[in-house]
């Protein structure tokens, strides 16, 4: 069953084997989307590294609270969650630009220097056009 509100704002999305806080819910063409975020440093190897948000936008009735696990994750039925990534969690610049992830297709889109955003693939042409992007706050 899709996450209610208090679940999604005292708990934490794990996505890609790293922890994602919940931002807020935003409305583009009639589809609710739940937005997390999470800062990290760029590459420590850099004289001198910049902090890079970054963001997962997820339809809402796509988040899932795990009893279990005490966390979120993104179950396209609403139910069940699929397969998650497995090994080590990876530098945002070393990511793939396209990956599978909880049984979804992911993109991978930078903004801007610092600003990172993950969309299921399927909708983010839509979430990542100019009028998706002011409708979700990330303009």
């Amino acid at each position: 069953m899709p996450a209610d509100d208090g679940e999604l704002e005292v708990n934490l999305l794990e996505f890609l084997l790293k922890s994602f806080s919940f931002d807020r819910c935003a409305s583009v063409g009639g589809t609710e989307y739940a937005l997390f975020h999470r800062t990290e440093t760029e590459s420590e190897m850099q004289f001198r590294p910049r902090l890079v948000t970054l963001r997962v936008i997820v339809p809402r009735a796509w988040v899932v609270y795990d009893l279990a696990a005490d966390l979120l994750f993104v179950a396209r039925d609403g139910g069940t969650p699929g397969a998650r990534a497995t090994g080590q969690a990876l530098e945002e610049a070393a990511e793939k630009s396209e990956f599978q992830e909880q049984g979804v297709r992911w993109r991978k889109t930078t903004l801007q220097r610092g600003s990172v955003v993950y969309a299921p693939t399927e909708l983010s042409e839509s979430l990542l056009a100019p009028g998706g992007r002011a409708e979700l706050g990330l303009t």
